[in-house]
């Protein structure tokens, strides 16, 4: 089964340390929270496709070349005048990350050029909200989302709240939540369930959103694990203890491991899944974000199934 991730690819500047003259350092490297999820999963095993848009610039092609490297299908890859999209990380003493953005091409994805042989082929298809933040790329988003709930496709979200993206919280709410009837597996943060559903206890948010008729509402809470519930069922699986370096990518990187395990069953992603079993996909995708977290950078610090093995 296909898993098709679309949204934003962009570079990551993430702070590396200081330098000698106590200047701040920092790499150049590929991320996007769409991006990163196919990444992930297809270092995982997964067969995986994005689509997206990079700017005709070194960056937009060396964003395409990681890609490829990693084997995602770049078949909906579109490369749009001007610049590739720029987020700074910088990171503080205790690993933790804030952002700002110089927006580029990832905004400039419309509807005609979403890939429709990719949709035709998705087994899921896996969207955030930072390309809700504006249009094109909004309306390319939802429509994409809206063809293959139609085509009977299995929808993943991440709605990533990064609020220097919008205007006030009030229209991130909006748009946050509006996709959410489409979804059937939902994952989020401890920090982001209050927007969501007002509520920051997980058995009320993971409850609401049930009741909007996602199927998997996976809410993770750093150090601690994640949060689950599936159907009537709700549980904790415990994180794994690591010495965090950096945890950019972490998020996207347990995801990516959650939808390459439910990709490969041979039911369809949620058909037959018993609890044991769902356990089991969440204990290794913690354990594939510990190791994220234990390395610097999204896409470089993912592991691969070998390593986790």
């Amino acid at each position: 089964m296909r898993i098709v991730t679309i949204g934003e690819i962009l570079i990551d500047l993430t702070q590396t340390g200081f330098n000698a003259q106590n200047i701040p350092v920092y790499a150049a490297n590929p991320g996007g929270a769409p991006a990163n999820v196919a990444v992930a999963a297809a270092r995982l095993g997964a067969d995986t496709a994005f689509v997206g848009m990079v700017g005709q610039d070194g960056f937009g092609t060396y964003l395409a070349q990681v890609l490829e490297e990693n084997g995602v299908n770049t078949q909906g890859l579109r490369t749009a005048p001007g610049a590739t999209t720029l987020a700074v990380v910088s990171v503080n003493g205790q690993g933790e990350r804030s952002f700002q953005f110089m927006r580029g091409a990832d905004v400039a994805l419309t509807p005609e050029e979403v890939d429709q042989e990719l949709l035709a082929q998705a087994g899921i298809l896996h969207f955030g909200s930072v390309s809700l933040t504006a249009d094109p790329a909004r309306t390319a988003t939802l429509y994409g989302v809206e063809r293959a709930k139609e085509q009977g496709v299995v929808i993943s979200y991440d709605p990533n709240y990064r609020a220097a993206l919008w205007n006030s919280q009030e229209e991130a709410v909006e748009w946050m939540r509006r996709p959410l009837d489409q979804v059937d597996i939902l994952k989020i943060s401890d920090e982001e369930m209050e927007l969501l559903s007002g509520s920051s206890d997980p058995e009320t948010c993971s409850q609401v959103m049930a009741d909007k008729g996602i199927s998997l509402v996976l809410i993770t809470l750093g150090s601690q694990g994640v949060f689950y519930r599936f159907g009537a069922h709700t549980g904790i699986v415990p994180g794994v203890a690591t010495q965090v370096a950096d945890t950019n990518g972490a998020g996207d990187t347990f995801f990516g491991a959650v939808l390459s395990q439910l990709s490969c069953r041979t039911q369809g992603a949620l058909e037959g899944l018993e609890v044991a079993e769902l356990e089991g996909i969440l204990a290794l995708a913690n354990r594939a974000a510990s190791v994220t977290c234990s390395r610097s950078g999204a896409i470089p610090a993912m592991p691969t199934l070998d390593e986790l093995k």
